[in-house]
């Protein structure tokens, strides 16, 4: 019985452990807020996808639908960075959050009234975009607010991404489900709907403004000095070095996910959602364990780890003909991403100094989203060459070289985290 109560308690402190970011009241009604949100926005993403490859069969229209939908994060996230530092998070998050309910209910409409087409789409993706490359940064720099300790940062960033792939795992399948039974419209309307629960969540937050001392200085030459700052920091440098070629070699596959369900596995839009729910639930899973670490000094070393993985998994995954084997490489696939770019932005927020965060979190976007529409476009041109498995699996060797040159330099990161460890207790 003792041994009995012993598991109980160690399991009971485990799951505190992980979950311990919802102590804080606003942080609970932004996350159960996401909660709902981020289901319809997967069940969009799935539907879209579909939708552009029903109407033109060609890789390479997926990949511009995707470069038009992140590439404003490359022109216009560094701005939202500056912004990020001097205006008020919250407000400007539910701004954002608006935009994209309207973007998603248009789509419905001219899906409903039959005048959807490519260019619609491109339109409408560009513009949702803009608003995501202001959102990203505004909401990354916006936990920090919502988290009195800095010790519960690291364990908060990983629940958002334990959240958004617990969505990635529950509606992509149930996108393919509803685009199977009532067609793409009505995945659009659904996604519309959800935004309310996040925005009714952001009213009901309330927070001090920690950046509004910060507005001093032209946006430029604050924008200059984020950028110096970041590449005279050797530690930050390498952290985002490592995230650009990921982004821009290793996230494109997502693009080519209904080229591999469709003309590689044999399936439709079911299989492109079980492939899409595997790539979750493997990223569930690393989120899940990310946040159950209780140092922040044993993450550089997790980040390395989880980039190799990262590689291998899509290594595999391009080059496989089972559906059975698909899924489970893109659950090591996802695994090891999303441990490899929250960890990133766990250390990069933990590393950067308070009045750059935003800027700096502004970076480890354009790497994370700003790069990856490039890599989108790319992948999509090459695959129409030479065939879709083969691009992937060239782009997998170039992240494994991008995770080996960065396995050399993780005592950097290593020093520079017990730096700052030692700098906050002298202050306390």
């Amino acid at each position: 019985m003792q041994f009995l109560r012993r598991i109980q308690t160690a399991a009971h402190d485990s799951f505190k452990d992980i979950f311990r970011g919802l102590q804080y009241r606003n942080y609970r009604y932004y996350f159960w807020g996401q909660s709902v949100s981020l289901i319809g926005t997967w069940i969009q993403n799935i539907a879209l996808s579909w939708l552009v490859y029903r109407l033109t069969g060609s890789a390479l229209m997926l990949g511009t639908v995707v470069f038009a939908l992140h590439i404003p994060s490359l022109v216009f996230t560094p701005l939202a960075g500056v912004m990020a530092d001097r205006w008020n998070r919250r407000k400007t998050i539910i701004v954002t959050q608006l935009m994209a309910m309207l973007i998603a209910f248009v789509l419905s409409y001219l899906v409903f009234t039959d005048n959807i087409s490519v260019e619609w789409i491109i339109f409408l993706a560009l513009l949702n975009g803009f608003f995501l490359a202001f959102d990203t940064p505004f909401r990354q720099a916006f936990v920090q607010e919502m988290i009195t300790r800095p010790s519960d940062l690291g364990n908060a960033i990983a629940l958002n991404s334990t959240l958004y792939n617990l969505a990635r795992f529950v509606g992509p399948p149930l996108g393919g489900i509803l685009i199977t039974l009532v067609g793409e419209g009505w995945c659009f309307f659904i996604n519309g709907l959800s935004f309310f629960a996040v925005v009714v969540a952001l009213m009901a937050i309330k927070t001090e403004q920690k950046t509004q001392h910060r507005n001093q200085g032209s946006v430029g030459l604050q924008l200059v000095e984020g950028f110096r700052y970041a590449w005279g920091f050797r530690s930050i440098k390498v952290l985002l070095v490592l995230l650009f070629f990921c982004g821009l070699f290793g996230m494109p596959f997502q693009a080519l996910l209904p080229v591999f369900a469709s003309d590689i596995l044999g399936g439709g839009a079911g299989m492109l959602g079980i492939l899409t729910g595997s790539l979750g639930a493997g990223a569930l899973t690393g989120a899940l364990f990310l946040a159950s670490q209780k140092s922040l000094m044993v993450i550089p070393a997790l980040t390395y780890r989880s980039a190799l993985l990262f590689a291998s998994g899509l290594a595999v995954f391009s080059l496989s003909p089972f559906q059975w084997l698909s899924m489970a490489a893109l659950a090591a696939t996802g695994f090891g991403m999303i441990i490899l770019f929250n960890a990133t932005n766990t250390l990069l927020q933990s590393i950067a100094d308070e009045d750059k965060r935003g800027r700096i979190v502004s970076m480890y976007s354009i790497s994370f989203m700003g790069i990856t529409p490039l890599g989108s476009l790319a992948a999509g041109a090459i695959a129409d060459t030479f065939g879709v498995p083969v691009t992937v699996f060239a782009f997998s060797i170039i992240c494994l070289a991008s995770a080996l040159f960065f396995g050399k330099r993780v005592k950097l990161v290593i020093i520079s985290l017990a730096r700052k460890k030692r700098i906050q207790q002298y202050a306390n």
